[in-house]
């Protein structure tokens, strides 16, 4: 069993409050680093990339990278998603560390928290950070994001304010074509866009049966430990075991992962979350 990659949830804190993010009902959780040791050497058996996210802001801690040394020490590859607010209180050699495959920026954070800051002010690390990317980190990719579309064109006005800003910064054209997921703003530098997506619930509708990568492309470990089958699943409802208790290799070789792998290979939705999870139908083959 091979996956693209793991998810490691460092913390759950986030410290913001975004509106097209759940609401967390858990106590805060930060992995220590002798068990996300633990948790990495496991991994490595079974995946070449950790990333770095579930829920909380991997940025939110001051010492990411030692973190960021353990993955290295495996000879893997890392994936950072931030909100972009805590920029700031790293520097480039810690947010593009040499493990460091991609650094996700959620553009649309700054729209969906109550903040003192312009917009301008929130920018100027996160630009400030590309040019010291293109001037002495070549490898990582920086991928902003602004996963924020939706058919009633709600957030076509702040889109619009930071194509602006990302115009005159790169001296390239930025705007949002339909349908498309991107657009170059310099070398490995994207501008990356999406949809809104909406997280399964077990108060969802029932959406049916479908495939999904869980457990076929990635898996994904909370910052108490417990394992679950999907990126999603931030609430642990298809725990699969817990790493304080159990091996990696014991959880996974567990009926319930099996059967929830057996399942999506025949497009079976098995999991009550599953069958209530919209997300899936992005895996849909036309």
């Amino acid at each position: 069993m091979k996956f693209n990659r793991i998810y490691i949830e460092l913390t759950n804190i986030c410290g913001l409050n975004c509106s097209f993010c759940p609401e967390r009902s858990t106590k805060n959780d930060i992995i220590e680093l002798e068990f996300f040791d633990s948790m990495v050497s496991q991994a490595s058996h079974y995946t070449n990339e950790i990333v770095c996210h579930v829920m909380g802001d991997p940025l939110v801690l001051s010492d990411l990278s030692k973190y960021l040394d353990i993955i290295h020490s495996y000879n893997m590859r890392a994936m950072i998603t931030t909100s972009g607010f805590y920029i700031s209180n790293h520097p480039s050699k810690t947010l593009l560390h040499s493990s460091i495959r991609q650094l996700n920026i959620s553009l649309n954070s700054f729209n969906k928290n109550t903040t003192k800051l312009t917009l301008d002010e929130y920018l100027s690390p996160i630009l400030t950070l590309c040019k010291e990317k293109l001037s002495s980190y070549p490898e990582p990719f920086l991928n902003l994001r602004l996963w924020n579309m939706d058919d009633g064109k709600s957030e076509d006005e702040f889109n619009a304010k930071v194509f602006a800003k990302l115009s005159e910064f790169f001296g390239v054209d930025v705007d949002y074509v339909k349908d498309a997921k991107g657009l170059r703003l310099a070398p490995k530098i994207l501008l990356h866009f999406d949809n809104y997506f909406e997280w399964p619930s077990l108060s969802n509708p029932i959406y049916g049966n479908g495939y999904c990568g869980g457990l076929d492309s990635h898996i994904a470990i909370l910052s108490d430990g417990r394992v679950v089958p999907c990126c999603l699943d931030y609430q642990a409802i298809m725990a699969l075991g817990n790493l304080h208790d159990q091996s990696l290799d014991e959880i996974l070789s567990s009926s319930r992962a099996c059967g929830i792998a057996a399942g999506f290979k025949q497009n079976r939705a098995v999991e009550e979350l599953c069958q209530k999870c919209s997300y899936k139908s992005r895996f849909e083959k036309d």
